[in-house]
């Protein structure tokens, strides 16, 4: 029989990580307030949970894929969450949260008998429905080890970053620092070029043969950005929440982050001239603005 397991969060990330484990035979079981969501993965072969109570009664392992910090500590310690139940033996968070919340949701999860393990992922949608996604593990490491074979189902380069909760977190939050400030500085460079008439097709070429390479001139700006699609399938609001985390984190540690200052900032600016649910890649449109340039010239 297979493994029963448990998920909470099945939208763009959530969603394609359940169908990588229900390919891989094991049987999940799925809960998210949004049915549509809950109805893709029931229509896959997942069976489906009324709460994260609910769930936590009937399988021993959790995994969660959830926005933002409260809603992790909410569904992991609120009154009908995942420590109210009585079967659960292991929470996995797959979420980005920070270390700051991290650390006393798994605190408040030991004290319910509940052990918790950090293993936020990277890699985007694409990432998530190829299998291919970066997981980033904290945790003890026999627990890691006994986990392993399941979170390769979801991700092909599995890293054990620490035996201490809030490692792997701290881990995601210095690669998202560096995944924003590369897309928001690109399109400050890109935009500058354009009002000195230069090619932007032109110009991303010239990057990614040059030193200048990253990785939005390697994907997003090919992808979503010259493309005019902006489909990269990470929202301004998520963007900004990170980059804010990581840098409270280095406050928090004492470390000085002149260049994470500034990317805090572009972040800001991005999302009060745009929305939260705005795609990242979207982040160009705003300094174009700004600069006075429209690319294409065009584009009605």
């Amino acid at each position: 029989m297979a493994t029963e397991i448990g998920f909470i969060g099945v939208g763009n990330m959530g969603g394609p990580m359940v169908s990588n484990l229900l390919e891989a035979g094991y049987a999940v079981r799925v809960y998210d307030p949004n049915k549509t969501a809950v109805d893709a993965c029931a229509a896959k072969g997942a069976t489906t949970a009324s709460s994260p109570k609910d769930l936590a009664d009937q399988v021993e392992t959790i995994l969660v894929c959830l926005p933002t910090p409260a809603i992790v500590e909410s569904v992991a310690l609120g009154e009908d969450g995942i420590a109210k139940g009585s079967m659960v033996k292991t929470y996995i968070d797959l979420s980005t949260t920070g270390p700051q919340t991290s650390v006393p949701v798994a605190e408040g999860l030991k004290g319910a008998g509940i052990l918790a393990l950090d293993a936020p992922v990277s890699g985007g949608v694409i990432g998530a429905i190829s299998g291919s996604l970066a997981v980033m593990v904290s945790g003890p490491h026999n627990d890691f080890g006994h986990h392993r074979p399941m979170l390769e189902k979801i991700g092909k380069n599995v890293f054990y970053v620490g035996d201490k909760i809030g490692m792997g977190q701290m881990m995601k939050l210095l690669n998202n620092l560096l995944s924003g400030t590369a897309l928001a500085v690109t399109s400050e460079a890109v935009t500058l070029g354009i009002k000195a008439g230069l090619d932007p097709k032109l110009m991303i070429d010239v990057f990614n043969a040059s030193s200048g390479r990253n990785t939005a001139t390697e994907t997003k700006f090919p992808n979503s950005v010259l493309t005019r699609k902006f489909d990269g399938g990470f929202g301004t609001g998520l963007m900004f929440k990170d980059i804010r985390l990581c840098l409270e984190e280095a406050e928090a540690q004492g470390v000085t982050m002149f260049v994470g200052s500034g990317a805090r900032q572009a972040w800001s600016f991005a999302l009060n001239k745009g929305s939260a649910a705005e795609d990242s890649t979207q982040i160009i449109e705003h300094y174009e603005t700004l600069a006075g340039v429209k690319w294409p010239a065009n584009d009605s």
